[in-house]
């Protein structure tokens, strides 16, 4: 066979594949077109895209609730997870007012003024922390969330309904847990420090009633604080364990 022949032949062989590539690479091109337009569709109707996990702890001052979420992102980062560690009131302006506002223990404002600048507060939380890391794949751990809103306004004589409507913009943690200890525990535990203008004994029972009250309607998670150290991290972490048994083999346990 002649060169001329090979090449002849060749030729249409070489168009054919190349044009085979050029449709497949196109179906490609449509098939992740398509899927980015389905991806921003569910953000338009269904809103954020979360990828990584929200965990929020609730409970009175005093009932361990720093400590706990220490334990529990130490664990969790020793599994290789990237977890943020977070707060409200936050550190942001709005946050770091709410701060100086409790602590200086000056004449109250009105509740519902204080329900307004946590609820402000908290759409910054949501908005500059929380959600950017959910998008990214991190597990977020917020010391108190909307429950406290509901649980501190609510015990100062509030209507709950207007607290859930104003906080209505709020990410839904995937896991909320309480934990539980009476107010006379908790008021025994913050001897030695400066109260904050919401460490009151009439007003703390009042918290953990609403708070127990939640939990009844599971909305919460009720953890005994009560119980040693160890016996609270175990079932904090059993918690924790099963949420991220979901989407993933890692353990904190």
């Amino acid at each position: 066979m002649t060169t001329l022949m090979k090449v002849s032949i060749k030729t249409p062989l070489v168009f054919i594949i190349t044009h085979a590539q050029v449709r497949a690479r196109d179906r490609i091109y449509r098939a992740q077109h398509l899927a980015k337009v389905i991806y921003h569709c569910r953000l338009h109707f269904f809103g954020m895209e979360r990828l990584g996990k929200f965990i929020a702890f609730e409970g009175l001052d005093g009932s361990g609730k720093s400590t706990h979420i220490k334990a529990l992102c130490m664990k969790l980062r020793q599994n290789g997870l990237d977890v943020i560690q977070t707060s409200e009131p936050s550190q942001g302006r709005i946050g770091k007012f709410i701060r100086e506002y409790v602590e200086r223990r000056e004449i109250r404002l009105p509740t519902e003024i204080e329900a307004l600048l946590f609820a402000a507060d908290r759409l910054d939380h949501v908005k500059r922390i929380i959600e950017p890391a959910l998008k990214m794949g991190k597990i977020v751990i917020s010391d108190r969330y909307t429950h406290s809103s509901l649980a501190y306004q609510g015990a100062e004589g509030l209507n709950i309904e207007w607290i859930k409507e104003l906080n209505k913009f709020a990410i839904k943690p995937d896991l909320t847990i309480l934990l539980d200890v009476t107010s006379e525990t908790a008021l025994s535990r913050m001897k030695g420090r400066r109260k904050t203008i919401f460490e009151v004994d009439k007003i703390q029972q009042k918290v953990r009633n609403i708070y127990l009250q939640i939990a009844r309607r599971r909305e919460l998670v009720k953890i005994d604080a009560n119980l040693p150290f160890q016996e609270v991290h175990a079932n904090v972490c059993l918690l924790v364990n099963n949420l991220l048994e979901k989407t993933s083999s890692e353990e904190c346990i």
